[in-house]
């Protein structure tokens, strides 16, 4: 398992998921004009980084069941 490169793509998915996150949840603790200018951005940011983390998620289990 950690000799697939898939694996470590799905690591940094969810590592960009998690940096998103933090950063827009620190954003909006704080507010201010930083949370005005960004907040949404980075929520839809997050949204598509989801998206990508569980699309490589799904080829990471497909590629595990061929194999």
């Amino acid at each position: 398992m950690r000799h697939d490169p898939l694996f470590y793509l799905l690591v940094l998915c969810c590592l960009a998921v998690v940096a998103i996150l933090a950063t827009g949840i620190g954003g909006f603790a704080k507010g201010g004009e930083f949370n005005r200018k960004h907040g949404n951005r980075l929520m839809r940011w997050r949204i598509i980084a989801q998206a990508v983390a569980i699309a490589v998620f799904l080829i990471y289990l497909w590629a595990r069941s061929k194999g």
